[in-house]
């Protein structure tokens, strides 16, 4: 259980900083306390539709997946990352673009925290 609390409190501060990094893509409300409890509340969406939803779009993409090298996994994420702010809890972004950074900065800091979670 703490590991999963901890995972996503890394997720919560990673939406944190893209959105210090990429302001004008990824977009949190509020200010301190307030914008923690959005992005808190964004990656609990967010974990979830990694958990139910993007296995399904994996299985649904394979054979984009395989004729693009595994790359239009990118494409995947980014979408789950859209999907996600599609439920009204703070967190914005703006077009794909904003998708896909906003999901390459949570997947960089997740696998850089999950060196350390271990």
């Amino acid at each position: 259980m703490t590991q999963f609390l901890l995972r996503l409190v890394v997720s919560a501060v990673a939406v944190i900083v893209a959105q210090r990094l990429f302001w004008p893509y990824v977009r949190v409300e509020g200010e301190g306390g307030e914008a923690l409890l959005a992005a808190l509340l964004f990656a609990l969406v967010l974990g979830l539709l990694n958990a139910l939803v993007r296995p399904l779009l994996l299985l649904l993409t394979c054979p984009l997946n395989l004729v693009t090298l595994g790359l239009f996994v990118f494409v995947v994420n980014a979408a789950v990352f859209w999907m996600a702010t599609l439920v009204p809890v703070g967190v914005q972004v703006e077009g794909f673009l904003g998708a896909l950074i906003g999901s390459l900065a949570v997947s960089v800091c997740s696998a850089i925290a999950s060196l350390f979670i271990k």
